[in-house]
């Protein structure tokens, strides 16, 4: 069995995935070890090498997180699988994130503006493919959230929502995401470059 590991502990987000896509990418990986140091990543790596086909266990050591995924012989191939909410739709717009509030002026009003327009995001009917949420706008789908079950009604509706783990994990929020699949950068460049048109909210 080809067995490697990587030892990705203070390497910052989307570093420890690409690493693990780099070591499986030259082929032969049947078993890869990767240690982070912290959740965001740990959650990540794990997230990528189950879809890569890998059976994930979790451990740890030296006060930092192991995931090792096992590759079996029935296992596919190396193959990213599309991600759910995808079927079926033809105009594939993201919906990109990076605030709490809207706008410049007043903080209050904004933060009204920002609930209001998550709650009219389901009139975009099916062209509405993702919603990408980094720097303070994760702070949409913590517990206490104004605009928390226009999420997870998006969520129910089959809209894939992305919740940046990085971002989680600075605030101080990744255990109080009620919403979302905690993502990392590369899934996010992914979506981007994916998407037929990107909506930025900035």
């Amino acid at each position: 069995m080809s067995e490697e590991k990587l030892d990705c502990r203070g390497m910052a987000c989307p570093n420890p995935v690409l690493k693990a896509k780099e070591a499986i990418d030259r082929g032969g990986v049947e078993k890869l070890s990767v240690m982070v140091d912290n959740p965001a990543a740990k959650e990540n790596v794990s997230r990528f090498l189950a879809r890569m086909g890998y059976e994930i266990d979790l451990s740890e050591q030296e006060g930092a997180f192991v995931v090792t995924g096992t590759r079996g012989e029935s296992a596919e191939a190396c193959e990213i699988m599309e991600e759910p909410g995808t079927e079926g739709r033809e105009n594939r717009i993201a919906v990109l994130v990076g605030t709490d509030r809207m706008g410049n002026g007043d903080d209050i009003l904004g933060r009204k503006l920002l609930i209001n327009f998550i709650a009219t995001l389901k009139e975009m009917g099916t062209e509405l493919w993702r919603l990408i949420l980094l720097n303070g706008g994760v702070k949409l789908t913590v517990e206490g959230s104004d605009s928390l079950d226009a999420l997870k009604s998006l969520e129910k509706e089959g809209i894939y929502i992305m919740v940046c783990g990085t971002c989680l994990d600075f605030f101080g929020l990744l255990e109080k995401k009620q919403v979302g699949e905690t993502t990392n950068m590369l899934d996010i460049v992914t979506a981007l470059q994916t998407a037929d048109k990107v909506i930025s909210l900035t």
